[in-house]
């Protein structure tokens, strides 16, 4: 290997940038923000899957089987391991583990659009505004996270994205800044691999890796790059040679078993892979199969309408979340892991001209696990039509504080935006939903 490109290898792995900002910061950030909150829980992380374009509330966890026709949908209903309570004949798996999930179906979506911002910040004054200031300035649940908390094992990032469409189905740091944003997973994968080459026994031979490394890196020396770098540097540099994340990201390495649970689709090797992401030390993971999958208007459009479009969906969410909890609870992660599904609004309350539902912010419905919460309930109703919140009510910044809440991150704790102005993280009275406990 010729050494200007041992020396590009190094730089490009060691010293790459996650989310503007080059491996060095990000690391010196994150020991700042763990310093920030050195009293919040080990190991507690979210995993939140977000089933871009709006998932219906009717036909999936708050059906109304008594409904006419055009409001109940094609689908039957089935029991689920709660007495009373149905779900969508297409979820068995979910009704399976009801008894350790907790449903609901009284979200008030009313401040969202069609876009990640609103739900994913958990705050009703991040919106979009199509005026190049969406957002206006506030960041995600995952960016707080990465501020206040920062990752649960300071050789990793805080917060980490699984999505192919980024700008539709991710929202990031708003005015935070871009030292918390979300690091694009796809990018981490392969690198920070070593160069062919240079074999690693990281539990045996780590002087030898270094000599092989002192070889092939004689330019670093001689240019002492190294030696004019700080101790968050050298960080970096010891994370190419850790491996943790390379180790983090070998999927292949599960058993046969453990990836037939999950299945082979895109949403459930980004599930499989966000356990292993917070398993190693990553706070908070994004998970999103694909933009506007669940944006059912009618079988004219591309994503089809309830029936067409809905129907193969089911199936896939269904497994991935039972797989998920339960791979969660086996491994003794559950208590310490917030698992959560939704999107950005519900469905419209009847069927319309395409067999599709149509945009609808009044209500929808989430389903949530894990956390350490008391599960096994549904909170909150809807009408008879499904329409309308009933009891209960669930804010955005309800969502918020509860995830805050798990996390151990002080509820009163404010970021300064660019003007220097304090910010509250949890907006508007946002409080932790009281039925979890």
């Amino acid at each position: 290997m010729a050494r200007n490109t041992s020396r590009r290898w190094f730089l490009e792995s060691g010293l790459a940038a996650l989310g503007g900002l080059t491996l060095p910061e990000l690391m010196r950030l994150q020991h700042l923000s763990a310093a920030e909150n050195a009293g919040a829980s080990k190991g507690k992380a979210v995993i939140l899957f977000w089933l871009s374009g709006g998932p219906s509330q009717l036909d999936m966890w708050d059906p109304k089987p008594d409904a006419p026709t055009e409001i109940r949908g094609p689908y039957g209903s089935i029991a689920t391991a709660l007495p009373g309570v149905r779900f969508c004949e297409h979820l068995p798996m979910q009704a399976s583990i009801a008894d350790r999930l907790s449903v609901i179906r009284s979200v008030d979506c009313s401040a969202s659009n069609h876009t990640p911002i609103t739900m994913q910040a958990g705050n009703p004054l991040a919106r979009r505004t199509n005026d190049g200031r969406d957002g206006g300035g506030y960041p995600s649940m995952g960016s707080v996270a990465a501020k206040f908390r920062g990752p649960n094992d300071p050789d990793l990032p805080a917060f980490v994205g699984l999505a192919h469409s980024w700008t539709s189905d991710v929202w990031e740091a708003g005015h935070m800044g871009s030292a918390f944003a979300p690091v694009k997973g796809a990018e981490l994968k392969g690198r920070f691999g070593l160069p062919q080459g240079i074999e690693v026994d990281r539990l045996k031979a780590r002087q030898k890796i270094r000599r092989q490394i002192d070889q092939f890196g004689k330019t670093i020396d001689n240019d002492q790059t190294l030696a004019r770098t700080d101790r968050f540097t050298q960080q970096a540099y010891d994370l190419v040679l850790s491996g943790k994340v390379q180790r983090a990201f070998a999927v292949e390495e599960e058993s046969a078993e453990t990836r037939a649970a999950y299945g082979p689709e895109s949403i459930a090797q980004k599930a499989l892979l966000a356990r292993r992401l917070v398993e190693a030390g990553v706070t908070f993971v994004l998970v999103s199969g694909a933009w506007g999958y669940f944006d059912h208007h009618g079988d004219q459009v591309r994503w089809g309408g309830i029936e067409k479009g809905l129907t193969p969906l089911l199936p896939r969410v269904d497994r991935v979340m039972h797989a998920l909890v339960t791979d969660l609870e086996q491994r003794g992660l559950l208590d310490d892991t917030l698992v959560m599904m939704m999107g950005e609004f519900g469905r419209s309350p009847v069927i319309n001209k395409d067999a599709g539902r149509d945009h609808w912010t009044n209500v929808m419905s989430m389903i949530m696990a894990g956390g350490g919460f008391n599960h096994g309930q549904v909170i909150g109703s809807t009408d008879r039509r499904g329409g309308s919140i009933e009891s209960s009510s669930v804010r955005p910044q309800d969502l918020a504080a509860t995830t805050f809440r798990h996390l151990g991150i002080d509820l009163n704790a404010h970021w300064t935006n660019n003007q220097g102005r304090p910010i509250p993280i949890v907006a508007e009275g946002g409080r932790p939903i009281p039925e979890l406990g």
